[in-house]
């Protein structure tokens, strides 16, 4: 009467839908943000300044865009939704409730 149980059926999951989205070891969308902005400020100045100070800019950026990925990779979505979030909730049952 006792059977054995059958076993676990296993199912794999593919390690590319599941890691983040990161170029260069960065957040993508802040690190094409940071290229748009540094090359807008080379092309639109023209001059050797401008271009020693963008890729500058561009250097210490990308760098600290990759520690902050290393530590945690969805840091960006986090702070934003922290920032979303409100300094105090009122203990009512209902959020449209007016007392």
């Amino acid at each position: 009467m006792n059977e054995a149980p059958a076993p676990l059926a296993r199912s794999s999951i593919h390690r590319a839908l599941s890691r983040p989205n990161l170029l260069l070891g960065a957040d993508r969308e802040l690190l094409m943000l940071t290229g748009l902005a540094t090359v807008i400020l080379v092309f639109v100045v023209l001059t050797w300044f401008s271009v020693l100070l963008g890729s500058a800019l561009w250097v210490v950026v990308v760098a600290a865009l990759r520690m902050m990925a290393k530590s945690d990779p969805l840091m960006r979505r986090v702070y934003l939704r922290h920032i979303r979030y409100r300094a105090l909730y009122r203990p009512t049952p209902m959020p449209w409730r007016n007392s």
